[in-house]
């Protein structure tokens, strides 16, 4: 089920009532109702897949509780290790498996080899499975590691699991900040509900009006690059930018503002990317949950940045590379993921990678200085490049995209007015909300005038459903 779906504007009414009028403050009754819910929501796509979501969640609320009750050192591993190979099992095969087979059959072709390929499966990637299969193995980790303790209520557990506003596409939720959550009591508070409705219509509006407008756009031009000149691919790249921005970070908004409706805090997942000024500030500003997951479960655990500068270089190649691929099975988002490792190097090197942890651009003044244009115009460029990786079928087509931008390139370029009717306004709405992504501080007079105004034109837009890009990963 789509947020951007007729369907999904009777499902959410309906939940909504249920569980503040019918289940009230019962726990067990709520938690008993979003479970059926997650379920349902998931289920909408294929309920085929929703016994691995259940089985999942049996694996590791089982090993949870066996961890808890086991005090030799190398058994609690055994424990670990058994959650962690099922979950990237299960990853591995549905997501992972024929790009293994068809890589195995080009390498062999490339020794003089020739194979046929009978090991290919027409397998179906489960939407959502690289989100929900790492929130479960941060569950066992942090029992291993003894900062969370498991819960015995496993319906608790199975509604954190299946958590239907973030199930298919995040934020990607710790068990120490959500299940606590779902564990205890919650009250309507009108204050978090407003909140919460502003971020979904904000959401909608980055999907539906600025994503959706700019994804057929995007389509005819890296679908068709070779009939265009640079000018317009350079165009097309920065469209997809925004689009993949747009759409996701969209999504995040909506479950956000979803997961408040119902008396859940959930992450902030992005933080105005776009307005970074390196490369270290856009990974702490983008996909929040997933680059912090990678920092606390692998790049500390590989000894992060206290082991030389070797190891620590050897860890960031580590933490970008396994980032690109947990994004697609395929080479271009390894190089995609490689890139942005070669982009944060010099920062590194350098010390300036945490220079802009605590402040954001312009903290104190209304525009920013020449600086921060040149830091900020710089920083999106080599992320905009990049992208082309990342949207491209293969690497041939990124390599032939890119270099047409740098030998063709013209100013007389199609589809510019997309720029004064999509990025444009969404860069000055940005601007003036860049210091309160949960849109908490906002004077409620000038935002619900401007709700308005956004709702007209998400109507006017609503019910392409287009599907969310991230629901692919």
């Amino acid at each position: 089920m789509l947020f951007n779906s007729l369907e999904f504007l009777l499902f959410l009414p309906i939940v909504f009532v249920l569980y503040w009028f019918v289940c009230q403050n019962r726990v067990k009754w709520q938690n008993a109702l979003v479970l059926v819910s997650s379920y349902i929501f998931y289920g909408w796509w294929d309920e085929r897949f929703l016994i691995l979501i259940f089985l999942s969640t049996v694996v590791d609320f089982t090993i949870g509780l066996s961890m808890s009750r086991q005090q030799e050192p190398q058994k609690r591993k055994l424990l670990l290790w058994g959650s962690i190979l099922f979950n990237l099992g299960v990853l591995g095969f549905f997501k992972y498996y024929n790009f293994f087979i068809d890589s195995w059959i080009d390498l062999c072709s490339g020794f003089g080899y020739e194979i046929q390929n009978t090991w290919s499966l027409n397998i179906i990637i489960p939407v959502g499975i690289s989100f929900y299969t790492f929130q479960t193995m941060s569950y066992t980790i942090d029992i291993y590691r003894n900062t969370l303790k498991p819960t015995k209520d496993f319906l608790a557990f199975a509604t954190f699991v299946s958590f239907f506003p973030q199930l298919v596409a995040g934020p990607i939720e710790r068990a120490s900040s959500l299940l606590p959550q779902i564990l205890g009591n919650r009250r309507f508070n009108p204050q978090t509900a407003e909140q919460g409705l502003r971020l979904i219509v904000w959401g909608m509006f980055k999907k539906v009006v600025i994503a959706d407008s700019l994804a057929p756009v995007v389509q005819d031009i890296f679908a068709n690059y070779h009939l265009y000149d640079g000018g317009t691919l350079f165009l097309g790249a920065i469209f997809f930018a925004f689009q993949i921005y747009g759409d996701f970070s969209g999504y995040s908004d909506i479950a956000i503002g979803i997961s408040k409706l119902f008396g859940i805090e959930l992450m902030s997942n992005f933080k105005f990317p776009y307005f970074s000024r390196n490369i270290g500030e856009f990974w702490r500003r983008w996909h929040i949950s997933l680059s912090t997951w990678f920092r606390d479960y692998l790049y500390i655990p590989l000894g992060g940045s206290k082991q030389g500068k070797w190891k620590s270089l050897r860890n960031i190649f580590i933490i970008f590379l396994v980032s690109g691929f947990w994004h697609g099975a395929n080479w271009t988002f390894v190089i995609w993921g490689l890139i942005h490792a070669m982009l944060y190097l010099p920062s590194f090197i350098f010390n300036t990678n945490r220079k802009y942890v605590s402040s954001v651009i312009a903290e104190n003044t209304i525009l920013p200085n020449l600086k921060e244009i040149m830091q900020v115009l710089l920083n999106f460029l080599f992320v905009t490049l990049a992208w082309v990786f990342f949207r491209s079928n293969n690497v041939s087509e990124s390599l032939g995209y890119l270099s047409k931008i740098f030998t063709d390139f013209s100013i007389h370029v199609e589809y510019k007015n997309y720029i004064f009717f999509y990025i444009i306004p969404l860069i000055l709405i940005e601007w003036v909300l860049r210091k309160d992504e949960r849109l908490t501080h906002v004077n409620k007079k000038y935002w619900w005038s401007l709700s308005l105004i956004l709702l007209v034109f998400i109507i006017a837009k609503f019910g392409s459903q287009q599907s969310f890009i991230y629901f692919q990963f």
